[in-house]
């Protein structure tokens, strides 16, 4: 019984933490939304060694410092054109290096992450608790 309840309690904390974690995130994005600096930025190729798929976006940010932002490798889902095309890069001005594709799938997908992380975790804390 002592397993349960701490195995309940563990599922039942990392939910919440995960539950915080998808709230962050998801103020993150309002705030990129609401206030952000939005510029566009060029697809890149990636380098010939590189054996990661998708490309990587070149922009400028409001000091003129080309930045690059590395979408990972869900870029094609999120809406990531193909090489040589245009997008919009949304970045907060004193962070221009956590910058996020101007996406909402590319926005939001952090926080639907971690909302279904914490899906995970209640639920196995429903099934150790019945």
């Amino acid at each position: 019984m002592d397993a349960e309840l701490l195995l309940l309690a563990l599922c039942t904390g990392c939910g919440l933490g995960f539950l915080l974690l998808a709230l962050r995130a998801s103020l993150a994005a309002v705030r990129l939304w609401l206030r952000g600096l939005r510029v566009t930025g060029v697809v890149a190729a990636r380098a010939a060694a590189d054996r990661r798929h998708g490309g990587l976006v070149v922009f400028s940010d409001h000091l003129g410092r080309h930045l690059v932002l590395d979408p990972g490798r869900y870029g094609p889902l999120c809406g990531l054109p193909p090489v040589g095309g245009h997008i919009t890069v949304v970045y907060a001005r004193a962070r221009p290096t956590a910058a996020r594709l101007w996406t909402l799938r590319h926005l939001l997908a952090p926080s639907f992450g971690w909302f279904l992380s914490s899906t995970l975790s209640f639920g196995t804390g429903v099934v150790v608790a019945s």
